[in-house]
Protein backbone atom coordinates (compact mmCIF):
# COMPACT_ATOMS: atom_id res chain seq x y z
CA UNK A 1 0.00 0.00 0.00
CA UNK A 2 1.30 3.61 -0.88
CA UNK A 3 2.30 5.78 1.97
CA UNK A 4 0.39 8.82 2.25
CA UNK A 5 1.70 12.02 2.07
CA UNK A 6 -0.05 15.86 2.41
CA UNK A 7 1.53 18.93 1.31
CA UNK A 8 0.38 21.94 2.18
CA UNK A 9 1.87 25.42 0.35
CA UNK A 10 0.64 28.35 -1.26
CA UNK A 11 2.74 28.49 -4.35
CA UNK A 12 0.91 26.07 -6.89
CA UNK A 13 4.00 26.40 -8.80
CA UNK A 14 5.79 24.01 -5.69
CA UNK A 15 2.91 22.11 -5.24
CA UNK A 16 2.41 20.96 -9.28
CA UNK A 17 6.03 20.26 -8.80
CA UNK A 18 6.56 18.19 -5.60
CA UNK A 19 3.55 16.45 -6.19
CA UNK A 20 4.45 15.23 -9.58
CA UNK A 21 7.77 13.75 -8.14
CA UNK A 22 6.37 12.18 -5.04
CA UNK A 23 3.89 9.98 -6.87
CA UNK A 24 6.60 9.05 -9.33
CA UNK A 25 8.25 7.67 -6.39
CA UNK A 26 5.12 6.04 -5.49
CA UNK A 27 3.85 8.33 -2.94
CA UNK A 28 0.16 8.86 -2.62
CA UNK A 29 -0.36 12.70 -2.46
CA UNK A 30 -3.19 15.12 -1.13
CA UNK A 31 -2.40 18.99 -1.76
CA UNK A 32 -3.87 22.04 -0.43
CA UNK A 33 -3.03 25.52 -0.57
CA UNK A 34 -3.82 27.02 2.60
CA UNK A 35 -3.63 26.30 6.37
CA UNK A 36 -7.07 26.26 7.23
CA UNK A 37 -7.63 23.96 4.10
CA UNK A 38 -4.72 22.07 4.57
CA UNK A 39 -5.18 21.67 9.05
CA UNK A 40 -8.65 19.72 7.71
CA UNK A 41 -7.49 17.83 4.89
CA UNK A 42 -4.59 16.41 7.25
CA UNK A 43 -7.48 14.87 10.11
CA UNK A 44 -9.73 13.68 6.85
CA UNK A 45 -7.11 11.48 5.37
CA UNK A 46 -4.75 10.28 8.33
CA UNK A 47 -1.59 10.91 6.13
CA UNK A 48 1.96 9.06 7.14
CA UNK A 49 3.73 12.39 6.55
CA UNK A 50 3.00 15.85 5.87
CA UNK A 51 5.18 18.32 4.22
CA UNK A 52 4.50 22.32 5.27
CA UNK A 53 4.97 25.62 4.05
CA UNK A 54 5.81 28.22 6.73
CA UNK A 55 4.39 30.93 5.80
CA UNK A 56 0.72 30.84 4.26
CA UNK A 57 -2.37 32.58 3.82
CA UNK A 58 -5.25 32.52 6.51
CA UNK A 59 -3.21 29.86 8.44
CA UNK A 60 0.75 30.05 8.58
CA UNK A 61 2.50 26.30 8.96
CA UNK A 62 3.47 27.15 12.82
CA UNK A 63 -0.16 27.11 13.21
CA UNK A 64 -1.25 24.76 11.55
CA UNK A 65 1.43 22.66 14.06
CA UNK A 66 0.28 24.05 17.12
CA UNK A 67 -3.63 22.89 16.18
CA UNK A 68 -2.25 19.46 14.79
CA UNK A 69 -0.10 18.24 17.87
CA UNK A 70 -3.18 18.50 19.46
CA UNK A 71 -5.32 15.94 17.91
CA UNK A 72 -2.33 13.94 16.19
CA UNK A 73 1.50 13.00 16.15
CA UNK A 74 1.64 12.28 12.24
CA UNK A 75 5.69 13.21 11.10
CA UNK A 76 5.84 16.96 9.80
CA UNK A 77 8.36 18.82 7.72
CA UNK A 78 8.55 21.81 7.17
CA UNK A 79 9.85 23.67 3.93
CA UNK A 80 10.31 27.53 4.08
CA UNK A 81 11.68 30.22 1.68
CA UNK A 82 13.33 32.31 4.75
CA UNK A 83 15.99 30.58 6.45
CA UNK A 84 15.35 32.09 10.01
CA UNK A 85 16.70 30.76 13.13
CA UNK A 86 13.70 31.87 15.41
CA UNK A 87 10.74 29.95 12.97
CA UNK A 88 13.45 27.29 13.22
CA UNK A 89 13.61 26.96 16.79
CA UNK A 90 9.98 27.35 17.26
CA UNK A 91 9.09 24.92 14.57
CA UNK A 92 11.13 22.05 16.23
CA UNK A 93 9.84 23.19 19.63
CA UNK A 94 6.12 22.48 18.21
CA UNK A 95 6.92 19.39 16.89
CA UNK A 96 8.23 19.37 13.37
CA UNK A 97 10.52 16.12 12.36
CA UNK A 98 12.84 18.24 9.93
CA UNK A 99 13.03 21.59 8.31
CA UNK A 100 14.19 22.47 4.42
CA UNK A 101 15.02 25.55 3.14
CA UNK A 102 13.73 26.80 -0.44
CA UNK A 103 15.28 25.87 -3.22
CA UNK A 104 15.44 22.78 -2.14
CA UNK A 105 17.06 19.54 -4.10
CA UNK A 106 14.36 16.53 -5.39
CA UNK A 107 17.46 14.42 -4.20
CA UNK A 108 17.28 15.81 -0.43
CA UNK A 109 13.26 16.36 -0.34
CA UNK A 110 13.22 12.13 -1.03
CA UNK A 111 15.65 11.39 1.12
CA UNK A 112 14.56 13.80 4.24
CA UNK A 113 11.33 12.26 3.46
CA UNK A 114 11.91 8.93 3.28
CA UNK A 115 14.49 9.39 6.71
CA UNK A 116 11.49 10.45 8.62
CA UNK A 117 9.25 7.92 7.30
CA UNK A 118 11.88 5.55 8.67
CA UNK A 119 12.13 6.76 12.10
CA UNK A 120 8.11 6.57 12.47
CA UNK A 121 8.49 2.86 10.92
CA UNK A 122 5.92 0.59 12.39
CA UNK A 123 7.53 -2.00 15.28
CA UNK A 124 5.80 -4.65 13.84
CA UNK A 125 7.90 -4.25 10.20
CA UNK A 126 10.73 -3.96 11.71
CA UNK A 127 10.75 -7.26 14.10
CA UNK A 128 10.03 -8.75 10.76
CA UNK A 129 13.89 -8.59 10.39
CA UNK A 130 16.40 -10.57 11.95
CA UNK A 131 18.16 -9.10 14.80
CA UNK A 132 22.07 -9.42 13.29
CA UNK A 133 20.36 -7.05 10.69
CA UNK A 134 19.45 -4.98 12.82
CA UNK A 135 21.78 -1.39 12.40
CA UNK A 136 22.91 -0.50 16.11
CA UNK A 137 26.11 2.30 16.39
CA UNK A 138 27.05 1.76 20.18
CA UNK A 139 29.69 4.39 21.48
CA UNK A 140 29.89 4.38 25.01
CA UNK A 141 26.73 5.80 26.57
CA UNK A 142 25.46 6.38 23.31
CA UNK A 143 23.38 3.80 20.85
CA UNK A 144 21.65 4.58 17.10
CA UNK A 145 19.32 2.27 15.49
CA UNK A 146 20.03 3.62 12.21
CA UNK A 147 16.88 1.50 10.82
CA UNK A 148 14.59 3.64 12.44
CA UNK A 149 16.89 6.73 13.44
CA UNK A 150 16.31 6.97 16.83
CA UNK A 151 18.72 7.89 19.37
CA UNK A 152 19.38 6.87 23.15
CA UNK A 153 21.61 7.96 25.70
CA UNK A 154 22.22 5.97 28.96
CA UNK A 155 19.11 3.77 27.87
CA UNK A 156 17.13 7.25 27.83
CA UNK A 157 15.24 7.74 24.28
CA UNK A 158 16.16 11.31 22.57
CA UNK A 159 13.60 12.70 20.10
CA UNK A 160 15.99 13.73 17.26
CA UNK A 161 15.08 15.41 14.20
CA UNK A 162 16.16 13.68 11.34
CA UNK A 163 18.91 16.24 10.33
CA UNK A 164 20.01 16.22 14.09
CA UNK A 165 20.42 12.55 14.11
CA UNK A 166 22.38 12.74 10.96
CA UNK A 167 24.95 15.02 12.36
CA UNK A 168 25.12 13.07 15.89
CA UNK A 169 25.64 9.82 13.72
CA UNK A 170 28.41 11.84 10.95
CA UNK A 171 30.17 12.61 14.56
CA UNK A 172 29.62 9.22 16.25
CA UNK A 173 30.85 6.88 13.67
CA UNK A 174 34.69 7.87 14.08
CA UNK A 175 35.37 9.00 17.87
CA UNK A 176 37.94 11.23 17.94
CA UNK A 177 37.90 12.68 14.08
CA UNK A 178 37.55 16.10 13.60
CA UNK A 179 34.30 16.64 11.36
CA UNK A 180 34.65 19.97 9.52
CA UNK A 181 31.76 21.90 9.10
CA UNK A 182 31.44 21.67 5.58
CA UNK A 183 31.72 17.72 6.11
CA UNK A 184 28.57 18.11 8.86
CA UNK A 185 26.42 20.32 5.77
CA UNK A 186 27.47 17.21 3.31
CA UNK A 187 26.38 14.36 5.80
CA UNK A 188 22.96 16.03 6.99
CA UNK A 189 22.12 17.86 3.50
CA UNK A 190 23.94 16.79 0.66
CA UNK A 191 25.80 18.68 -1.83
CA UNK A 192 23.84 20.68 -4.02
CA UNK A 193 22.17 22.95 -1.29
CA UNK A 194 23.27 25.62 0.21
CA UNK A 195 23.28 25.62 4.40
CA UNK A 196 26.08 28.12 6.14
CA UNK A 197 28.02 27.06 8.69
CA UNK A 198 25.60 29.05 11.27
CA UNK A 199 22.73 26.65 10.52
CA UNK A 200 25.36 23.32 11.51
CA UNK A 201 25.78 25.52 15.05
CA UNK A 202 22.66 26.26 15.35
CA UNK A 203 22.16 22.48 15.05
CA UNK A 204 25.02 21.28 17.24
CA UNK A 205 23.46 23.75 19.98
CA UNK A 206 20.17 22.35 20.14
CA UNK A 207 21.43 18.63 20.00
CA UNK A 208 23.43 19.39 23.45
CA UNK A 209 21.08 20.91 24.56
CA UNK A 210 18.31 17.52 24.41
CA UNK A 211 21.17 15.47 25.52
CA UNK A 212 21.86 17.94 28.51
CA UNK A 213 17.93 17.84 29.51
CA UNK A 214 18.82 14.12 30.56
CA UNK A 215 22.85 14.46 31.41
CA UNK A 216 23.48 17.78 32.62
CA UNK A 217 26.91 16.19 32.49
CA UNK A 218 27.04 15.57 28.84
CA UNK A 219 29.98 16.90 26.81
CA UNK A 220 30.78 13.99 24.19
CA UNK A 221 30.28 16.60 21.13
CA UNK A 222 33.78 18.83 21.06
CA UNK A 223 34.08 22.08 19.22
CA UNK A 224 37.55 22.76 17.81
CA UNK A 225 37.11 26.54 17.14
CA UNK A 226 37.75 27.34 13.34
CA UNK A 227 38.01 23.83 12.33
CA UNK A 228 34.60 22.09 13.33
CA UNK A 229 33.62 19.42 15.68
CA UNK A 230 34.17 16.02 17.33
CA UNK A 231 32.77 13.29 19.32
CA UNK A 232 34.77 12.34 22.44
CA UNK A 233 33.45 8.86 23.89
CA UNK A 234 32.59 8.84 27.08
CA UNK A 235 33.86 5.79 29.02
Amino acid sequence: MSQKIVLVDDDRNIVTSVRILLESEGFDVSAFHDGEEGLEGIIKTNPDLCVLDVKMPRMDGLELVTKLREVSQVPVIFLTSKDDEIDQILGFRLGADDYITKPFSQRLLIERIRSVLRRYAPRTTQSNKTENSSQLIVRGSLELDDDRHLCKWKNTPITLTVTEYLLVKILAISPGHVRTRDQLISAAYGESVYVDDRTIDTHIKRIRRKFREIDNEFDCIETLYGVGYRYKENE
